[in-house]
C-alpha cells in the first residue's frame, strides 16, 4: 500500500516520466493496481486549473482509478460543530436529537472513512493488488484511509506498541498539520480555515471497530480519549508543529517529553489495556450499515452521561480476566 500527494499535472496535462516508471516498477507484467483517489472525479478535474489533477489512463496503463468522495476541511469541521452543539443541547426531545443528529452527518463521515478502508484493504487482501492513495496534498484524507486499511488488514496495528508506531508513521511523520487541524476546539466561536478535525475521525473509526471486534484491539477507549485530548490541549511534544521539518527547527524532541514515553510507563500503559484482547491474526472487516455506526458516546457525550457504572464494569471485567 502507497500514499501519495495529487499527481501536478495542471491544465496542460503534463507528465513526469520519473512518476509513471516508479509506479510501473511496482507491479510485474500482466499485472494491475488500484489508485484510490479520496476526491470526486470532478473535484479531481477542477484541480488541474491550480496546477493539480490526477493520473491520466493513458500514462498508467496498468493501474485502475477509483474515486471515493471524502469531506475534508471546512465542511468536516462544521459537521464536528453542529454535532458538538447537539450533544450540549439538554433541551432537545429525542425527535429533535436525532435530527440534529442526522444533520450533522457526522456518522456519515465515519461510514464514509470506514467504507474507503475497506476498499483499499479488499485490494490488498483478497485482490492481491498493490494499492496507491491519495487526495490533494496528502496528508488529511489520506492518511486517514491508509491509517484505517492498515488497522484492518494487519493484527499487529492493533497492539498498543503497533498503534503507536502506526501514529507516529502515518500522522506524524507523514506530515498531518496538526498545529492547523487541532488549533481550537468546536466549542469555540472562530473559525478557523485549516481547521478540520481527520485525526477525531480516525479515533472514532477506530473506536468503531473495537466496538464491533470487541476481543481483537489491545487497547480500549480511554487510549482513544487519551490521544483527542492531547492533539487538541497537551503537556507532550508528540504533536506539536505541522511537518517533521518544523519540529526539527523548533527542537521538539529535544525540548519536550514524548507522549508515547509516559503512556508506556508500566503504572500507565495498565490503564490503556484492554482486558478482554486476545490476539486475532484475521483481518477485522467492519459493518458499515447504518445500524452499526453508532455515537460514540463516551467523547460526544463524556461530560454528560454517568460514567460511574461504565467505570465500576470495566474494573469488575478487569478483576475477572486477572482471576482467570
Amino acid at each position: 500500500m502507497l500514499r501519495s500527494s495529487q499527481p501536478l499535472t495542471g491544465p496542460n496535462r503534463k507528465r513526469c516520466r520519473e512518476d509513471e516508471a516508479l509506479l510501473g516498477t511496482i507491479l510485474d507484467e500482466g499485472e494491475r493496481g488500484f489508485i484510490i483517489d479520496t476526491r470526486s472525479a470532478q473535484a479531481a478535474k477542477q484541480a488541474r486549473m491550480t496546477g493539480g489533477g490526477t493520473e491520466p489512463k493513458s500514462s498508467y496503463p496498468q493501474w485502475r482509478r477509483l474515486h471515493r468522495p471524502m469531506e475534508r476541511g471546512r465542511p468536516l469541521q462544521e459537521s464536528f460543530i453542529k454535532l458538538v452543539e447537539a450533544c450540549n443541547d439538554p433541551s432537545l426531545s429525542m425527535d429533535r436529537w436525532l435530527g440534529r443528529l442526522e444533520s450533522s452527518r457526522w456518522l456519515s463521515h465515519v461510514k464514509a472513512a470506514l467504507s474507503t478502508a475497506c476498499l483499499a484493504a479488499q485490494c490488498v487482501d483478497r485482490e492481491e493488488s498493490n494499492v496507491l492513495v491519495h487526495g490533494a496534498e496528502g496528508t488529511d484524507t489520506t492518511l486517514l484511509v491508509t491509517a484505517l486499511a492498515q488497522v484492518i488488514l494487519d493484527p499487529s496495528c492493533r497492539t498498543l506498541e503497533g498503534f503507536q508506531g502506526l501514529l507516529e508513521r502515518e500522522w506524524i511523520e507523514a506530515g498531518h498539520p496538526f498545529h492547523l487541524r487541532c488549533a481550537r476546539s468546536a466549542s469555540s466561536h472562530a473559525r478557523l480555515k485549516q481547521e478540520a478535525p481527520l485525526f477525531l475521525l480516525f479515533l472514532d473509526c477506530v473506536w468503531q471497530l473495537s466496538r464491533q471486534f470487541p476481543f481483537s484491539l489491545e487497547f480500549g477507549e480511554h487510549l482513544l480519549l487519551t490521544l483527542f485530548d492531547n492533539a487538541y490541549a497537551s503537556a507532550y511534544g508528540t504533536f506539536l508543529c505541522n511537518s517533521e521539518k518544523e519540529r526539527s527547527l523548533c527542537k521538539v524532541k529535544e525540548s519536550t517529553h514524548s507522549l508515547w514515553a509516559w503512556m508506556n510507563q508500566p503504572e500507565e500503559k495498565q490503564k490503556f489495556l484492554n482486558p478482554l484482547y486476545s490476539h486475532n491474526a484475521l483481518v477485522i472487516w467492519p459493518s458499515v450499515e447504518p445500524q452499526s455506526i453508532q455515537l460514540w458516546q463516551g467523547l460526544f457525550l463524556r461530560w454528560i452521561r454517568p460514567s460511574q457504572h461504565l467505570d465500576e464494569a470495566w474494573e469488575e471485567i478487569q478483576r475477572l480476566v486477572k482471576e482467570n
